[in-house]
């Protein structure tokens, strides 16, 4: 049974969250502030977050840069009455895996759930790829130089991974926002931050990438 952490400080809605998701089979446990959701996800292991953005104390991007700083991989889908495009593509680069915007169908909702727990369980079918001086480890969840590991977050360590499954071929934006992100609202800049991110971590010169290079007008292709 998956297990989900609710982040709502709305009764009500925590209370349809609870009871909808119950009923889909997932096992799940609310948190109604910034810090018990902190305390709980640091305590438990959640296969899935449910973080409102609108928290009284700390709100859902602080939770959610606290959680991956501390290293925290659990995927996380931010419930956002917030329609700015900012400051959707601010929580995609603070490492949240996707968002929802209120008000939601629970439809939907399953969906998105759904689809970020794919996402999350699939790994190549190789546990260590290694390219120029780096080596990543699919099963640990690990980039490394040599013997040092690279810090990485889970939305970068999955866009790695998606490259290296499909290296030598031209990857688009849209292909890479459907495949990590599954938003049609989603924009091209979200996986431009992401590349040139990821681009610090791999490339000896970010400037003149060898490995993700960029095709003009296209997308990015992975050569390792």
């Amino acid at each position: 049974m998956k297990k989900i952490l609710v982040v709502e400080d709305d009764p009500g809605i925590a209370l349809g969250l609870e009871e909808d998701l119950t009923l889909e089979g997932y096992e799940v446990e609310v948190a109604s502030n910034g810090e018990l959701a902190l305390r709980r996800a640091r305590e438990k292991t959640f296969d899935l977050i449910l973080l409102d953005v609108m928290l009284p104390g700390k709100d859902g991007f602080q939770i959610c840069r606290e959680l991956r700083l501390g290293g925290a991989s659990t995927p996380i889908i931010l419930l956002t009455a917030r329609t700015q495009e900012a400051e959707k593509v601010l929580g995609l680069q603070l490492g949240a895996d996707d968002y929802v915007t209120k008000p939601f169908s629970p439809l939907e909702l399953r969906a998105r759930i759904q689809a970020v727990l794919r996402r999350s369980a699939a790994a190549p079918a190789s546990e260590v790829f290694r390219f120029g001086d780096m080596e990543v480890d699919f099963a640990r969840c690990e980039l490394r130089r040599g013997e040092t590991k690279v810090e990485i977050t889970p939305v970068e360590f999955r866009l790695l991974s998606t490259f290296i499954e499909s290296r030598g071929r031209v990857l688009s934006r849209q292909y890479l926002l459907d495949h990590l992100w599954a938003d049609a609202n989603c924009v091209d800049r979200v996986v431009d931050t992401h590349v040139s991110n990821l681009r610090k971590k791999i490339e000896t010169d970010p400037s003149q990438p060898r490995h993700l290079v960029s095709v003009r007008g296209m997308g990015y292709r992975f050569d390792g």
